[in-house]
């Protein structure tokens, strides 16, 4: 009997333990997690992103930035002292705006499934904006293998910030463009296939759309050394959101998001610097056909290409906005050739 208490004390002095490195986002309206929060500092830097159970790490965040605000679902939520946020939980009013419903354009079986939606993505160095994309793409999936075929983006504009100078042992100096990519979508029209992989998966039921994290590493122990630059701790989280209770089908898909961590730097440099790529896909129309020959562009990261004011749209993930706030007329758009 007393060994059984004295597990049972260990175990609550354990759990109280973890909750107070950890700052947990709630639902004001639901009282469930709220996942992917960005917490951004006064000066603009991205200093936390919660997971799927609403947790940043409270370390995170420094007394020194006294103001942070807090952005979901490309949406400011406002601004927070760090007296608001130096808690183990907080509650946020996160019901901004509904959830667009994907209109289904053919419901015919077809040799291809074609998703076309919004999308954003952007890069940040040592937790500071680096560079930023936005635009339409319709992605082509294989209807039998639920596999992407081809990625065809329709517009897009590009913006980056001024001061890069790109010397060849100053990575910390570097514009990292290269990694606007957008979100790979492997998977997630099976996704049972991650189930077979070695990663970590965390599924959250909602009151109105189902999550799954899969997440991954590499590199935790040993730097990887070439040509003179060391990588070191990779990390990729993934979320994909469908319709609740859905089968998790191409048919329920509501968004995809994409992190990726990996720390960089030349041998010369003391200290790693911190790259992070985000990545973000929201699906508006879902169409079957046995055609693939969809309109596109060629997505040249040097220059903008768009035809109409597509983020102007209510329901268009806007991060530009957000970033533009902090960092002005530093974050220059490329110019257009449409």
């Amino acid at each position: 009997m007393k060994k059984t208490q004295l597990l049972t004390l260990l175990f609550v002095l354990l759990l109280s333990f973890v909750n107070a490195q950890t700052i947990t986002f709630l639902s004001e309206k639901t009282n469930q997690p709220l996942p992917k929060v960005s917490v951004f500092g006064k000066d603009g830097s991205i200093v936390a992103h919660s997971d799927i159970d609403g947790k940043i790490e409270r370390k995170m965040l420094i007394s020194s930035q006294e103001k942070f605000q807090l952005v979901y679902d490309n949406i400011s939520l406002g601004t927070f002292s760090y007296a608001d946020l130096d808690k183990d939980v907080v509650k946020l009013n996160d019901r901004v705006k509904d959830i667009e419903a994907v209109v289904i354009k053919n419901n015919k079986p077809a040799k291809y499934v074609l998703v076309k939606g919004n999308f954003n993505a952007y890069v940040t160095l040592n937790n500071k904006l680096n560079c930023y994309v936005d635009g339409i793409v319709t992605y082509v999936f294989d209807n039998k293998t639920k596999k992407v075929k081809s990625t065809n983006i329709e517009q897009y504009r590009i913006f980056r910030l001024e001061g890069a100078k790109n010397e060849k042992k100053e990575m910390g100096s570097w514009d990292y463009n290269g990694f606007l990519d957008l979100p790979g979508l492997k998977n997630v029209g099976n996704i049972e296939e991650f189930r077979n992989k070695k990663a970590t998966i965390k599924e959250l039921k909602g009151n109105t759309k189902d999550e799954i994290e899969i997440s991954g590493s590499a590199l935790q122990e040993k730097e990887l050394a070439l040509f003179g630059y060391r990588l070191y701790d990779i990390k990729t989280i993934l979320n994909h959101s469908y319709d609740k209770g859905s089968k998790k089908t191409l048919r329920d898909f509501l968004e995809s998001n994409e992190i990726a961590f990996i720390k960089l730097k030349h041998k010369s440099e003391p200290t790693y610097n911190q790259v992070i790529i985000y990545r973000n896909f929201h699906p508006t129309e879902l169409d079957f056909s046995d055609k693939n020959d969809v309109e596109k562009v060629k997505y040249d990261k040097d220059i903008s290409n768009y035809k109409t004011s597509y983020w102007q749209d209510a329901s268009f993930p806007n991060m530009q906005t957000i970033f533009s706030s902090f960092f002005k007329e530093d974050l220059k758009e490329k110019e257009n050739k449409k």
